[in-house]
């Protein structure tokens, strides 16, 4: 069995997040509306489960998975004011596991559950 290596930076999660949020490309979203959107789904979902959202929606509907992601990452460069070719999208070096947020934790505080992670 192989695994595939995930990228959880934040400029990564937000994108996921976005791309998981209620949000369409038709809604010309403003900054607030973006961050907004993100900071709820990664309540409610987390970080992972904002990953998996993605990847249910890449193996569902590839065709219009794709111009989403894409947007996402263009709407967090723009409203976090990063590149999304930039060094933030780049794979961590081998090694680097981040513990993800689980649902609910925004903070950053040690919230008294543990995930554990095989990198």
């Amino acid at each position: 069995m192989w695994s595939v290596h995930y990228d959880l930076s934040i400029d990564t999660a937000r994108a996921d997040a976005l791309f998981a949020s209620v949000l369409q490309i038709s809604d010309a979203p403003s900054a607030v509306q973006v961050q907004q959107a993100i900071d709820a789904v990664t309540s409610a979902l987390g970080d992972l489960g904002c990953a998996a959202r993605v990847a249910q929606e890449f193996g569902e509907h590839p065709e219009t998975a794709v111009s989403r992601m894409r947007w996402a990452r263009e709407e967090v460069a723009f409203v976090f004011g990063v590149s999304p070719s930039g060094t933030s999208y780049a794979p961590r070096p081998t090694g680097a596991c981040p513990a993800p947020r689980l649902p609910g934790d925004l903070t950053g505080q040690p919230s008294g559950h543990h995930l554990l992670l095989a990198c």
